[in-house]
């Protein structure tokens, strides 16, 4: 490059056949290109959840629903006996079962909450369960106590109530078990079959409690 000062000075050849000036645009491409991956990963992170989070018509939203149903009675018929019951036994099963199943209530209206899903589904009930059809009778899923049943349970006292809470009890629980059972083979979402599976194993240990507590009534 000359040094005359009459003679405008000569631009530097290009390194590694860039144009002139390029040189300088290196880091500040690599910086826009990482800002941009970083942005485009954020996004990711937050769309990919989404399509993760079961949707409306899953198995998994179903059961959720239809077992708060479920469980909402059997906490409304503990309630009743733990009104009403003198019975030592009764009056510890029944705050049991209740204080458990609204727990459990708490956990699956959170989880619909958490996928912006509705607590409740335009779906017929048990819609979530394959071969479901026979499931239901007079509109109820599995073990639920008929309306009728319900209305004389909260009429009974004494050993008539608890014979009566512990009968629908055992049935409603048979039915529980069964579909939670199904949501087991159907999901697989850690938390809905952490929770179907608590359920299995809780209310196949109180069907075992109320058989012996039947049994001492009868025998009483």
């Amino acid at each position: 490059m000359s040094t005359d000062p009459g003679e405008a000075a000569t631009a530097a050849p290009p390194v590694n056949g860039n144009a002139p000036g390029r040189g300088h645009r290196g880091p500040v491409w690599l910086a826009l290109t990482l800002a941009l991956g970083l942005l485009l990963g954020i996004g990711v992170g937050l769309v990919i959840p989404q399509f993760l989070k079961p949707g409306d018509t899953s198995p998994e939203a179903g059961f959720l629903r239809d077992m708060s149903t479920h469980h909402a009675q059997a906490v409304e018929m503990s309630m009743i006996a733990h009104s009403a019951s003198t019975t030592p036994e009764i009056i510890s099963l029944s705050s049991d079962i209740a204080l458990t199943q609204h727990a459990q209530i708490g956990y699956m209206q959170a989880w619909l909450r958490d996928w912006n899903l509705s607590p409740t589904s335009s779906q017929e009930p048990m819609a979530w369960m394959p071969d479901a059809e026979g499931s239901i009778v007079n509109g109820l899923m599995p073990g639920m106590a008929t309306p009728e049943q319900m209305t004389a349970l909260r009429a009974m006292t004494g050993k008539p109530l608890d014979v009566e809470f512990l009968t629908l009890m055992r049935q409603h629980h048979l039915g529980g078990i069964h579909m939670a059972q199904e949501i087991l083979k159907l999901s697989d979402d850690k938390n809905v079959t952490w929770l179907a599976g608590t359920m299995v194993t809780a209310q196949q240990g109180e069907i075992n409690l109320i058989d012996m507590l039947l049994k001492k009534l009868q025998t009483a």
